[in-house]
């Protein structure tokens, strides 16, 4: 098949295992989901021995909140060690995550087996700048849900360059969209929202997000989604949110496509109380923002990797306050809903978008001329092939400002008046730990603890019985309720149903 603007050059198809989850529907479920007014949220989750990644995908299943699962994959995975990464197995070698390429087939399959389907799709995640090698192991595994992308996998966490980088980006999106031929809805996720999890400007999170968004769909992909990464700033994450939604609604007419909130991605509070502040932020921004999908993370963050019960206690937290914020009223016509001031966010995107598109018909060529021109350039990334020259700097209130922006197109379009100075090592160092502070100091406070952790707090459903009970307290939840009534019976999951 061929997608708008370009073709799949020849990638032969692959035929997806019918077995486990040959048609994950991943952007129907989460379709589905936002149609019945429920936000979608995900665990970063990735174990090396099967039988505790099948244990963890259950209970993401299981939980107390509409969910989907991931296989977040090892380092040596990542960057194409295969060897190494059997010599880890071989001899009982920790691996910070499922190494998907070099465990038998069947043993993946086996660990999805009755786990991973149209109620319950599950994501693959890498960090991957060359990612053919995945690809192809996710889809023989019986998997159709990935997320990256050729700038934001390759600038932040690689030294390859970027124009190789696009090259196995492209291919490994014609050999997602090849399956469709066998009836499958691939879904790619770009990570571009993310870039360096802190300190990046919305406009030019959201610039790469629909540049990469256009990337996927120019080599054939019908199904994405586009991130945004929690910034230190409600209003402005809110902004960017919904700029990030009108663009893709304008730019990507002809594709199912949703936005993706990633919790805070820098450091994160060091008290539980705290974490589950900015959690419960998150998802609350992710509903006052139409976001779809969540990405969760948990009170374990700022010192270690953590369990799968942290994981399914964050996951119903994040629910819980999303069905909460839900619930509130809307803002009336003499309080504007915050979204609705206008800072040039959209103005910049705008602006970064249309010079990239400028530059050549085909997105890929037209990324690598964007950075090697300087003009997409992101903050504090030492990537070679990144002009360097953009920095930032992060106001009092926690807004994210230019403090240059080297060769972007983008001078002068927002925050009128002179630029805040480049921020010096002390500065940069307070500026990653605004929101660790804060969110800490908030959890000093009796008032936001109490809140929190009161029961009362949990919204509850047309019965009365709580929406999503022990979601704070970290007890063992009831039975699960669904949220909205399935088209099949229903099952011991709070579930969406299949996807028709």
């Amino acid at each position: 098949m061929t997608g708008a603007g370009g073709g799949t050059g020849g990638a032969p198809a692959v035929r997806p295992d019918a077995t486990a989850a040959s048609s994950s529907g991943f952007g129907a479920f989460v379709a589905r989901a936002r149609a019945a007014g429920t936000l979608v949220v995900q665990p970063r989750m990735g174990m090396a021995d099967p039988l505790r990644m099948r244990d963890g995908l259950r209970a993401t299943r299981d939980a107390h909140a509409v969910t989907v699962g991931t296989v977040t994959l090892d380092s040596y995975t990542r960057t194409g060690d295969l060897d190494a990464a059997r010599r880890a197995l071989a001899e009982g070698v920790g691996l910070n995550g499922y190494p998907i390429a070099t465990h038998p087939v069947d043993t993946t399959r086996a660990v999805l087996r009755g786990v991973a389907d149209a109620r319950f799709p599950v994501q693959v995640r890498h960090g991957s700048a060359m990612p053919e090698h995945i690809v192809r192991a996710l889809l023989a595994v019986g998997l159709d849900a990935t997320e990256g992308g050729p700038v934001s996998y390759c600038l932040p966490y690689s030294r390859t360059p970027l124009r190789e980088a696009v090259a196995a980006w492209q291919r490994s999106c014609e050999l997602l969209a090849s399956t469709r031929e066998y009836g499958a809805e691939p879904h790619l996720e770009t990570f571009g929202g993310c870039l360096m999890g802190q300190l990046c400007p919305p406009s030019l999170l959201i610039a790469v997000s629909v540049l990469e968004a256009l990337f996927f769909r120019q080599h054939g992909l019908t199904s994405v989604s586009l991130s945004y990464a929690q910034q230190a700033d409600p209003r402005q994450d809110e902004e960017a949110l919904t700029v990030l939604a009108r663009l893709a609604g304008e730019l990507l007419p002809d594709v199912d496509h949703h936005v993706v909130l990633y919790a805070y991605m820098g450091v994160f509070p060091r008290s539980p109380g705290g974490a589950r502040l900015l959690l419960e932020d998150a998802a609350r921004l992710a509903v006052r923002a139409g976001a779809a999908r969540l990405i969760v993370k948990t009170t374990a963050e700022a010192h270690r990797i953590p369990t799968v019960g942290e994981n399914v206690r964050a996951l119903e937290t994040a629910a819980a306050a999303a069905a909460d914020e839900r619930s509130r009223p809307a803002p009336t016509a003499a309080e504007p809903a915050p979204h609705e001031a206008d800072s040039g966010i959209e103005a910049e995107a705008r602006a970064l978008i249309g010079a990239v598109l400028e530059l050549d018909a085909d997105v890929g060529r037209a990324l690598v001329r964007a950075f090697a021109a300087g003009y997409l350039d992101v903050p504090y990334c030492l990537h070679p092939d990144n002009a360097g020259r953009a920095r930032t700097s992060l106001a009092p209130d926690g807004r994210l400002l230019w403090s240059s922006v080297g060769s972007m197109p983008i001078a002068g379009l927002a925050d009128g008046g002179p630029r805040p100075p480049i921020l010096g090592s002390a500065g940069l160092i307070s500026a990653l730990s605004h929101v660790q502070r804060t969110y800490d100091s908030r959890a000093a406070d009796p008032a936001a603890v109490t809140r929190s952790a009161d029961p009362a707090a949990v919204p509850r459903s047309a019965s009365g019985a709580a929406a999503c009970p022990g979601a704070a307290s970290g007890a063992v939840p009831g039975p699960p309720r669904t949220p909205v009534p399935p088209p099949t019976p229903p099952t011991p999951r709070r579930e969406l149903g299949l996807t028709t």
